[in-house]
């Protein structure tokens, strides 16, 4: 029977994990703090330790260190009710094994359990990297901050996947941040912004006299990130000529200046964002299908605002403040009736109008406490010009919400809509059945692993 040791200094937390790991097989010993387990591993080891990050006396991070410096064999999984990206990434760059974020589901705590034992990895301390810039609590972006920490001391390449103003950007600097090239140069170019016919010039350099106005010499963005990050934002609106260079640069880690007859070495980690689906392209022949399995090594998908509601108060209370300092405002402060007009509104400019919203709101709001009629028109209006009326039939209503949708969205209706039906009926039928996903998953005509996976997907 595996032995896990568990340290957390909340009884209700311990009493849990005994009973449902002690159901599940394992044999568990609980402890208050970790000075309390460093003390019993004088005379004995589990195979699995299992720790809460914020303890009283020595710190989950702190005992996470020093299992790795004493007993690198005994895999770590860290629990925390931070879950923020700097949590992730702390967790994965000390050595643990996993990181969940609390609450979490103690069927899939089990599971993670059973695959650190098989793996026994052993475990290596990373850099720990600058204070995080990403705000989010939710689910979704819980799996993106598992994905940052997990790649943290890596150099892979990575496609990161989401709509336009879901922050691209900020998470392949992130990644940067938090990977050995920290330290060497972060170069962003978005490739919807560069006209066709300066593509290569942008990304290789070119020599003096090599076309009609290159009077000098330039260097391009590749060299300028040799030994760092070079980031193609929007790479779908790359030329498919630009790809098939783009390619053999990547397979042979050299190229040639436009108009030059040197081979010029370089090092640099490829990160790239879309917020168009690549594989459709490739299907439809506008995007090279080796270029694409070679960027798509790692996919990290962003969600958009509209599906992390829940982060959208502390987004806020971030732009606000930043914004107020910035301008030498006072501070705006969203009233609840206001926080919940802007929870009812579809966000089609995701975190990025958002933010414009904010900075709008520092500039504008008559008081320091923003009301819902303080909010600018394109949010408020939501509840009186387009929201679908209740007389009459679901169908009616359901109707009228799904074409104040397609008026706010460019593409992926379909997704959403099937989506939040589908979130609809699951959470219908966990309460019919308190929450027993086995009749829950029979009442829906859903096996019990399919329940379990959608219910993740969609956040319930």
């Amino acid at each position: 029977m595996p032995k896990v040791w568990v340290a957390d200094d909340d009884q209700a937390i311990r009493m849990v994990l005994e009973e449902s790991l002690g159901s599940d097989g394992f044999d568990v010993t609980l402890f208050e703090s970790g000075e309390e387990l460093i003390t019993e591993l004088k005379k004995g080891k589990p195979d699995l330790i299992l720790t809460d990050v914020q303890m009283p006396g020595m710190h989950g991070y702190d005992l996470l260190k020093h299992i790795n410096n004493n007993y690198e064999d005994i895999p770590v999984i860290i629990m925390t009710a931070f879950t923020d990206m700097q949590a992730a990434v702390d967790s994965y760059g000390g050595g643990a094994f996993e990181y969940l974020p609390k609450p979490f589901d103690l069927d899939e705590a089990a599971q993670i359990i059973n695959r650190a034992l098989e793996v026994k990895p052993k475990t290596k301390g990373l850099k720990k990297s600058n204070k995080a810039e990403i705000i989010g609590e939710a689910a979704s972006m819980q799996i993106v901050f598992r994905a940052i920490g997990k790649l943290s001391n890596t150099n892979a390449t990575v496609l990161v996947q989401g709509e336009s103003g879901t922050g691209k950007e900020l998470i392949a600097k992130s990644l940067h941040k938090n990977s050995p090239r920290a330290d060497m140069p972060f170069i962003a170019l978005n490739m919807a912004d560069i006209p066709k016919e300066l593509v290569e010039s942008e990304l290789f350099g070119h020599e003096k006299g090599a076309f009609t106005g290159a009077v000098d010499r330039r260097i391009g963005r590749f060299e300028q990130a040799n030994g760092g990050t070079l980031f193609l934002d929007e790479i779908a609106d790359m030329p498919l000529d630009s790809q098939t260079r783009l390619l053999r640069v990547l397979s042979n880690k050299e190229f040639y200046r436009v108009g030059g007859d040197k081979p010029i070495k370089v090092d640099v980690r490829i990160i790239t964002a879309t917020h168009q689906n690549l594989l459709k392209l490739v299907e439809e022949k506008s995007f090279r299908e080796d270029l694409y399995y070679r960027l798509n090594v790692i996919k990290i998908e962003v969600p958009p605002l509209r599906d992390r509601l829940e982060d959208l108060e502390e987004l806020s209370k971030f732009f606000l403040k930043n914004y107020s300092d910035e301008i030498g405002e006072d501070l705006r402060v969203l009233s609840e009736q206001a926080l919940q007009t802007m929870r009812d509104y579809n966000w089609p400019g995701n975190v990025r109008q958002l933010e414009n919203i904010c900075y709008w709101l520092t500039l504008m709001s008559p008081t320091q406490n923003v009301k819902s009629e303080d909010l600018p028109s394109e949010i408020k209006n939501i509840e009186t010009e387009n929201a679908p009326q209740l007389n009459g039939s679901w169908e009616d209503a359901f109707a009228a919400w799904v074409r104040n949708l397609t008026s706010s969205m460019n593409e992926n209706v379909l997704d959403i809509t099937n989506s939040k039906i589908e979130k609809i009926v699951i959470k219908a039928a966990l309460e019919k059945t308190n929450g027993k996903k086995n009749e829950a998953a029979i009442l829906l005509g859903l096996g019990r692993n399919t329940l379990a996976k959608k219910i993740k997907e969609l956040e319930i």
